[in-house]
């Protein structure tokens, strides 16, 4: 198991040095001017030259390269160009409302998704099951803005039972998680059923009904552990997904979430910010997917030999 951890914890440090070349590399060749941008339009050349060595951009690139990563390593990002302060305290001022609306989204997704996927399971070709799945074509093609101000629009403007955006208690994130939820859960819902039918049709399924277990037994040693693998995976992804913003629902509901805060920097070309978040993102993403491992070796010790 230790050795197990240790090879996954490389991978991460490899794959978050992999990431920070990328994005430095990009943010680098972009047609802009980092001083002129922090300068404004009418700095004038001698103001726009001192900004540059103020921000160590008149050093090569491969310096300018080890700066940013050894401040990186140590959660400084820098500081915005527009706000004028340091990008980690953004990112962590933002994180609560992220954190707050993307567990609400992956509660009520999971809740949607695995109860229709069961029930779709459990019968399958019927009516219900047909139902079940075309309603989740029908989620799968909606775009999130459009659900979002339907939902708004009907429970915020017609009938009034939440508030029409802003950041609060339960009223207040109840649409923009349940948008989220209505969102995602066909994914779980059509992954459920499929994984359930794969079990149902499993020859130790079979064997464990013979032998005369009682229903409860079954499901929860042999059915639930193996059905329940893919979806540890997806919600584990998307978790930290949705701890890294979710922009459009931040957006349409003026939720004041680290999505929000990343599109004003991509639109406001606050580059420090920008990089700070794909960062952040990266090892969120990378963090998660380590737990969502360590998860599948208590399900499934033979993971660790794989």
């Amino acid at each position: 198991m230790t050795r197990y951890i240790i090879r996954r914890l490389i991978g991460i440090v490899l794959t978050l040095l992999g990431v920070s070349v990328i994005v430095f590399s990009i943010i680098y060749i972009i047609p802009s001017d980092p001083a002129r941008i922090v300068g404004g339009p009418e700095a004038s050349i001698e103001t726009i030259h001192s900004i540059r060595h103020q921000l160590g951009l008149d050093q090569p690139v491969h310096i300018q390269y080890l700066r940013f990563l050894s401040r990186a390593v140590r959660g400084d990002f820098g500081q915005s160009w527009r706000l004028r302060r340091e990008v980690s305290s953004l990112i962590l001022e933002r994180l609560p409302a992220t954190a707050k609306l993307a567990l609400s989204g992956l509660l009520l997704e999971l809740m949607i998704g695995l109860s229709l996927g069961a029930l779709s399971a459990l019968n399958e070709y019927s009516l219900v099951d047909r139902l079940v799945m075309a309603g989740s074509f029908f989620f799968l093609s909606v775009p999130g803005f459009w659900l979002g101000l339907i939902l708004l629009y009907l429970f915020g403007f017609q009938v009034r039972l939440f508030p029409l955006g802003g950041y609060g208690g339960l009223k207040h994130v109840f649409l923009p998680a349940l948008t989220i939820g209505l969102m995602y859960a066909p994914w779980y819902a059509r992954m459920f059923r499929s994984s359930l039918l794969e079990v149902f049709r499993a020859d130790y399924l079979t064997t464990a009904r013979a032998k005369g277990l009682p229903r409860r037994h079954i499901f929860l040693r042999h059915v639930l552990p193996n059905a329940i693998k893919p979806v540890i995976t997806m919600a584990g992804m998307d978790l930290a997904s949705f701890l890294g913003g979710l922009v459009v629902i931040e957006i349409v509901f003026g939720w004041p979430g680290i999505g929000l805060l990343a599109w004003k920097a991509i639109f406001l070309m606050d580059i420090p910010v920008v990089m700070g978040m794909v960062l952040f993102v990266s090892f969120l993403v990378v963090m998660m997917n380590l737990i969502v491992d360590i998860s599948y070796v208590f399900i499934d010790p033979r993971v660790v030999y794989q």
